[in-house]
């Protein structure tokens, strides 16, 4: 940013698309399956260092899948939710990234199937999901990882999917735009009164 100026990165031993990038506390970038080639769909990972400008391999997700999400959480564990297998089925799974031990774990499921959805960490530290493509397009969950437990959120006021989700000063969250619907509209989640108001449009 401050030269404005893009220059080459080192190149991951996979391609990949419909993957996640998450930064770690490390200043490490854990990026987690997608599809790759021949449509082959990815549980492979691997960490970017950029103090080397390198990549290097991390083990691998339980279950391959793309159109997941990936949420660092407070405890620097990060979060994966959802996304699609390699053989087309919608998934509820969930996993745990610890970098301190460089393991997977697997998390209490979401109530669900869902992929094309968001999640985004409150102030309080839990996870809202939200969204994408379920049974139910305007369900939400919360991850609480004191707990290591789901709860159910508000149903947002339109089922939505390939929207955006962004965390506020507030602490409320703002989600805009996607598929299911008009694409114009955007509500506000109340985390305080775990409540959706339809924004703007």
């Amino acid at each position: 940013p401050s030269s404005n100026n893009w220059t080459a990165a080192g190149t991951m031993a996979v391609e990949r698309y419909q993957h996640t990038a998450t930064l770690l506390p490390s200043g490490n970038v854990l990026v987690a399956g997608g599809q790759g080639a021949s449509f082959t769909i990815l549980g492979s990972a691997e960490l970017f260092n950029p103090s080397s400008n390198s990549w290097s391999s991390a083990p691998s997700l339980a279950k391959a899948r793309r159109y997941h999400t990936a949420t660092l959480l407070p405890s620097g564990k990060v979060l994966v939710t959802g996304g699609i297998d390699s053989v087309g089925a919608d998934l509820a799974s969930v996993e745990i990234y610890d970098p301190a031990t460089n393991t997977w774990s697997d998390g209490p499921p979401l109530s669900a199937t869902r992929y094309q959805h968001t999640a985004t960490l409150l102030p309080s530290g839990k996870v809202l999901v939200a969204g994408g493509l379920t049974g139910n397009r305007a369900s939400t969950e919360l991850y609480d990882p004191a707990t290591n437990t789901w709860a159910p959120g508000a149903s947002m006021v339109n089922g939505r999917f390939l929207h955006t989700a962004v965390l506020l000063p507030s602490g409320n969250v703002l989600v805009a735009g996607g598929r299911g619907f008009s694409g114009t509209d955007a509500e506000v989640y109340d985390t305080s009164l775990n409540m959706w108001i339809a924004a703007g449009s």
